[in-house]
C-alpha cells in the first residue's frame, strides 16, 4: 500500500502543521518507532523519518544502518514534508537528513524534532522512546488545583553541569533532590536543558529544541529526576529559549537553503548582538513547531512551568538596534506584533492544557499587561521577573552604608509599580557572570560585613512581596563567578560565614513556607502595609505582611553597621510579637547579640498616633528581624 513508504503518515496528518494548529508535532515529524501492516508480509517494524523540508530539490536519510552513504527520501503529496520507512531499524539508531537545495548544493542537517542527540562535534540525531513510568501522580493532581500566585514559590536556578561537576541525571535524582529538601525550595528552575553543542552558551543557543542535552544522560533519566523531585514535592521549572537560535550550518539555520524557520531579512531575521537567527513568528508551520516545543517539555517530561527567556528582544523590532536597521510594523509601530500573537497563542493553549503550570517572563521593559490574561489584553504569562527591583537592590547593596541613606528610594520604589504586574524578585546567574563578580564581592568591607550584609539582604528579599529566585552557590556565599565548567565551591560552604549564610536560607525557606502572611498576598495591595519607608539616615526599612486570614507579621531591615537597640515602630494590634527570625543568630554566624529575647510587646498608642499599638523592637546590625504577632500569647500576658 502506497502510505507504507511513509510508515503511515499522510498529508492529511500535516495539515495542522501547516496551518499553525497542530500542537503535537513531535509525534508527526521527526522519527519514530512504528509498526505498520503490509498486505503481503503482515505486522512490519521500523522506523518512520519525515522532516519539513518544503524548498529542497531531494532529501536523503544519512545513517548509520546505511553507512552514512543515504538513502532517499520521497515527499509526501501536497505537504512539503519529506518521508521515508526503513524497516528493522529501531532505538538507538543514529541519522542525520542530507537535504540538496534550489541550487544543488547538499547540506547535512540533524533532525529538527530529533528527541535525543549526540554531543557535537558527532552531533547525530537518535531514534529514541520512552520507557519510563511515572510515579507523580500526586503532584500532578494537586497542581491542576493549585493557584500559584497564593502559594509559596521559592527558587533554585541552577546550571546542571555546574552544581557539582560530573554528576549525571541519575545522580543529581539524590543528590540534587535530598539538598534541596534540605534547604527547604519550593522550587527548581533548569537552565535551558535542549541540546546545545557550545556549553559556555548554557544552553541559551538551541540546536535540538526537543532533544534532552545527552551530556548527563539519556531523556527517561532526566524523566526520572523530575519525578523524584516531584515525589518529593518540588516543582520544576525550564528556560525555554524561543527568541533565537544559533547559526550552525548543520542546525536549524537556512535549512533546506531558505530562511525556513528564521525571517529572511536580516533587520527581522537576526540578532547582532548575539549572531543568532530570529524565527518567523508570522509562519504558521514555525508557529507550530514552537507551541509544540513548550508543550512537549509540559507533557513529555511533566515540568511545571517554562521561564521564556529574552522576551524583550521579541517584543521589539528595534531591540537592540539603531535606526535604519529595523522594519516598523504595519501601524509603523516598533513593536513585533507576531511575535506578540504567538507568546499570547502558546501561553493560552499551555494554561488551558495544564492547567496548574506556570509561564514565566525573563522581560525587561514597561511592556504593560505581560501577566494580565490575554481575554483582558495582556500576553498572559503567569509571572514577569522584577529586573527593576533587581537591578534598584543591587545598586544599594553596592554602597558604602554612609552613601545608602541617599539612594533609599531606589529599595522603596518597587512597591509603586508592585501590582501592575505578578512578579518573581530574580538574583539569578546573569547578576554573577561576566564580570559582575559574585554575590558576596559586591559588597565592600571584611568579611564580617559582607556575610552580615547578604543575610540582611536575602532577608529583605525573602520578606518583600513577590515570589524568589537565586542562583546555586549564592546560598553558601560563593566567591568566584559562575563558571559553567567547574562545580561550585562547596569546600568553602560549610566554612564561618558560608556556613551560616546556608543554614540561615534553610530556615529562611521553611519559615517562609509555614506562613501564608509572606507569601499568599503578594499580588494583592492588602497583603503589604509601610511600618516607615522613611528612615532614609537610619537605613532601616519596616513593613507589615498579612495573610487572608490576617495573620500578620513585621518584617525591619537594617542596613547600617549600628544597631538599633531602640527602635520605635507602629503596629495595627497590642500585645506579643514572637520573634520568628533573627538573620544576626550566632547559628547564621552572626554575632548573637542583638535580639529581642524571642518576643517584643506592643502597648497602646496616643490618641494622635497613626498606629494603635507600638512597640520598642532591637534591630541588629546590617540585620533583619520577623515579628509575628501571636494572640495565643497575647491572651497570657
Amino acid at each position: 500500500m502506497a502510505h507504507d513508504l511513509f510508515g503511515g503518515l499522510t498529508g492529511t496528518d500535516l495539515q495542522g502543521f501547516h496551518s499553525g494548529g497542530d500542537t503535537e508535532c513531535w509525534k508527526r515529524l521527526g522519527s519514530h518507532v512504528v509498526t505498520i501492516d503490509d498486505d503481503e508480509r503482515g505486522a512490519i517494524t521500523g522506523t518512520r523519518f519525515a522532516v519539513w523540508a518544503p524548498n529542497a530539490q531531494a532529501v536523503e536519510i544519512i545513517a548509520d544502518f546505511n553507512w552514512w552513504t543515504g538513502d532517499p527520501m520521497q515527499l509526501i503529496p501536497g505537504s512539503g514534508v519529506w518521508g521515508t520507512f526503513v524497516e528493522g531499524i529501531g532505538e538507538g539508531t543514529l541519522y542525520k537528513f542530507r537535504i540538496q537545495d534550489q541550487w544543488g548544493n547538499w547540506h547535512e542537517k540533524v533532525d529538527p524534532m530529533a528527541r535525543f542527540s549526540e554531543q557535537a562535534p558527532g552531533n547525530a540525531s537518535i531514534v529514541t522512546a520512552s520507557h519510563h513510568t511515572w510515579n507523580d501522580a500526586q503532584w500532578i493532581a494537586r497542581r491542576e488545583r493549585s493557584a500559584a500566585h497564593q502559594e509559596p514559590m521559592s527558587i533554585y536556578e541552577l546550571h546542571l553541569g555546574g552544581w557539582r561537576a560530573g554528576l549525571t541525571y541519575r545522580d543529581l535524582a539524590d543528590e540534587l533532590v535530598s539538598y534541596l529538601v534540605w534547604q527547604g525550595y519550593t522550587h527548581v528552575e533548569f537552565m535551558p536543558l535542549a541540546e546545545h553543542p557550545f556549553a559556555p552558551s548554557w544552553g541559551y543557543q538551541v540546536t535540538g529544541y526537543f532533544s534532552p542535552t545527552s551530556r548527563y544522560g539519556t531523556p527517561d533519566d532526566l524523566r526520572l529526576l523530575i519525578d523524584k523531585l516531584h515525589q518529593a514535592g518540588i516543582g520544576v521549572i525550564m528556560d525555554w529559549v524561543p527568541g533565537h537560535f544559533p547559526k550552525d550550518d548543520w542546525a536549524l539555520g537556512r535549512f533546506d537553503g531558505t530562511a525556513l524557520y528564521e525571517h529572511a531579512d536580516p533587520r527581522q531575521g537576526e540578532h547582532l548582538d548575539w549572531g543568532t537567527y530570529i524565527f518567523n513568528y508570522g509562519r504558521n508551520e514555525v508557529k507550530s513547531f514552537l507551541v509544540s516545543n513548550a508543550l512537549y517539555w509540559i507533557d513529555e517530561f511533566h515540568v511545571d512551568g517554562l521561564r521564556v527567556d529574552a522576551v524583550a528582544s521579541m517584543l521589539y523590532l528595534d531591540y537592540s538596534r539603531a535606526e535604519g536597521e529595523w522594519v516598523p510594523n504595519k501601524y509603523g509601530g516598533r513593536e513585533n506584533l507576531e511575535a506578540i500573537d504567538f507568546l499570547r497563542y502558546v501561553n493560552s493553549h499551555l494554561y488551558q492544557r495544564f492547567p496548574g503550570i506556570t509561564m514565566i517572563a525573563e522581560e525587561s521593559t514597561s511592556f504593560p499587561g505581560v501577566t494580565k490574561p490575554v481575554d483582558e489584553g495582556g500576553l498572559g504569562f503567569g509571572f514577569k521577573w522584577n529586573m527593576g527591583w533587581m537591578n534598584d537592590s543591587l545598586r544599594y547593596l553596592e554602597l558604602d552604608p554612609f552613601h545608602r541613606q541617599y539612594h533609599h528610594n531606589e529599595m522603596t520604589f518597587a512597591m509603586v509599580y508592585q501590582y501592575s504586574e505578578n512578579f518573581i524578585l530574580p538574583i539569578s546567574h546573569d547578576e554573577v557572570v561576566h564580570g559582575k563578580g559574585s554575590m558576596i564581592n559586591k559588597i565592600d568591607g571584611d568579611d564580617w560585613r559582607q556575610f552580615a550584609s547578604l543575610r540582611a539582604y536575602y532577608s529583605y528579599m525573602w520578606s518583600f512581596p513577590g515570589k524568589q529566585l537565586i542562583f546555586m552557590g549564592c546560598e553558601f556565599g560563593q566567591r568566584h563567578e559562575f563558571d559553567e565548567s567547574t562545580s561550585l565551591e562547596w569546600f568553602v560552604a560549610d566554612l564561618w560565614g558560608h556556613g551560616g549564610l546556608k543554614r540561615m536560607f534553610r530556615d529562611l525557606n521553611h519559615i517562609y513556607r509555614e506562613h501564608p502572611a509572606l507569601w499568599q498576598m503578594d499580588s494583592d495591595p492588602r497583603g503589604f502595609t509601610w511600618i516607615n519607608a522613611n528612615d532614609a539616615g537610619g537605613n532601616v526599612f519596616s513593613w507589615l505582611r498579612r495573610s487572608e486570614d490576617g495573620q500578620t507579621i513585621a518584617c525591619l531591615t537594617n542596613f547600617s553597621p549600628n544597631p538599633q537597640t531602640q527602635y520605635s515602630i507602629g503596629l495595627p494590634r497590642t500585645g506579643v510579637w514572637q520573634e520568628i527570625f533573627n538573620s544576626d543568630a550566632a547559628e547564621y554566624d552572626g554575632t548573637g547579640q542583638f535580639g529581642n529575647l524571642g518576643r517584643a510587646v506592643a502597648h497602646p498608642c496616643a490618641d494622635n498616633d497613626s498606629w494603635p499599638a507600638r512597640a520598642t523592637v532591637c534591630v541588629p546590625p546590617l540585620g533583619s528581624v520577623w515579628l509575628r504577632f501571636t494572640p495565643e500569647d497575647t491572651q497570657q500576658y
